[in-house]
């Protein structure tokens, strides 16, 4: 049996706040309680959103809350070459084209399918995206630890999607596969706002030959009007000098029922607690503030 390797994979677009404390507690819990692995991963692959401060505040952030991984932080911005390899291979196998379509054509066609315009452009273009090939009838069926069976057609519900963008960047959805995959994650547990784009990257990990993790996604963190909490939404960022009280907190909203008084302990003690109890199945489908 293969060592449970988890990770924790912020974008530095801004300081962790509530939600993003409960998605790196579940993570950590799950590696730790199974005696794995807990990799740091920043994901600023796009540059033109994320900040050095942002990353900065979010390392900080982990290590005051006693969060500690294992092995060197990886930066994806460092890590082009490995996604440029994956490119390759899938335009020697014919899995992509080269959409030319700009920002404005795309949503005069008021679809959210990609209409297949440019799919005949099947070799490289200069200013061009690479968007995947996707079969009219491929499905992709998964479990999710938390939300169960989860099952996807990707033609009709997503489309030809992005994995090199008109600017130069590479997307997020090959760049996650890519790390997970060179990393040796064998799960993943994130943020139930990125459980619909599991199934692309899934069929992503089937056309490079790559191992598909096992998933859990947490539930997102909604405000009283139904709203994720984000930095969109004015989420506040963590503080330091609670931690012991938001670690207690997250632990309980994730349903670990940790005692009232752990809550004055220190994180130590309150991470200890949480590797000794913790329970994926406790948590609940729905977080309110």
């Amino acid at each position: 049996m293969s060592m449970y390797i988890g990770r924790f994979a912020p974008s530095p677009t801004g300081s962790l706040h509530v939600g993003s404390l409960l998605t790196a507690v579940a993570s950590w819990c799950d590696a730790r309680a199974a005696n794995g692995k807990w990799l740091l991963r920043i994901e600023d692959i796009d540059t033109t959103r994320c900040h050095a401060q942002a990353t900065d505040h979010i390392i900080r952030t982990l290590e005051h809350y006693g969060l500690w991984w294992d092995d060197p932080i990886v930066y994806q911005s460092q890590r082009h070459h490995y996604y440029q390899d994956a490119l390759a291979v899938l335009q020697q196998q014919g899995d992509i084209f080269w959409c030319l379509c700009s920002r404005r054509e795309l949503a005069e066609t008021h679809s959210p399918i990609y209409t297949g315009h440019c799919r005949n452009h099947t070799h490289y273009r200069a200013n061009a995206a690479a968007r995947v090939l996707i079969p009219s009838d491929r499905h992709v069926t998964f479990h999710d630890a938390v939300f169960g069976k989860i099952h996807e057609n990707i033609a009709q519900e997503v489309g030809d999607f992005v994995i090199y963008r008109r600017d130069g960047l590479f997307a997020y959805q090959l760049a996650v596969v890519v790390d997970d995959a060179e990393q040796g994650v064998t799960h993943v547990v994130r943020g139930a706002d990125l459980l619909d784009n599991t199934a692309r990257q899934i069929y992503l990990q089937q056309r490079l030959l790559l191992p598909t993790p096992h998933y859990a996604h947490i539930p997102l963190v909604v405000n009283h009007m139904g709203e994720k909490l984000s930095k969109q939404t004015g989420a506040t960022a963590l503080t330091w000098d609670n931690a012991n009280v938001q670690l207690w907190q997250a632990l309980t909203q994730l349903g670990q029922c940790p005692p009232n008084t752990l809550q004055f302990e220190d994180c130590e003690p309150i991470l200890h607690w949480a590797i000794q109890h913790w329970q994926r199945d406790n948590i609940p489908k729905q977080f309110t503030l």
